[in-house]
């Protein structure tokens, strides 16, 4: 059983950061379209990359570009995407 866990942490890993960075990308790539005026990513492309896994790594680029930090109802959304899925994590480990 340990190394059925063991084993799926070897592919979920590498893929949370692969989709992590994705989305740090993501949001760069979308604050540099507002500032040159160009067409933005949907924030709904944005919230879906928080949805696969991605909610670390949006809160880390919504600090780091300081990029939709205050906007609503996109912040809503994705602090309950983050509480869903800390909830999800919560009820697997017990």
């Amino acid at each position: 059983m340990a190394w059925q866990v063991a084993r799926m942490l070897v592919y979920a890993i590498p893929a949370l950061l692969l989709v992590n960075l994705w989305t740090m990308l993501g949001f760069r790539d979308d604050k540099q379209r507002a500032i040159a005026g160009r067409r933005r990513i949907p924030e709904a492309d944005l919230l879906a990359l928080a949805l696969i896994g991605g909610t670390p790594g949006a809160f880390a680029a919504r600090h780091l570009f300081r990029h939709k930090t205050r906007k609503q109802p996109f912040s809503t959304w994705l602090m309950l995407i983050a509480t869903v899925q800390m909830g999800v994590a919560i009820g697997l480990s017990l």
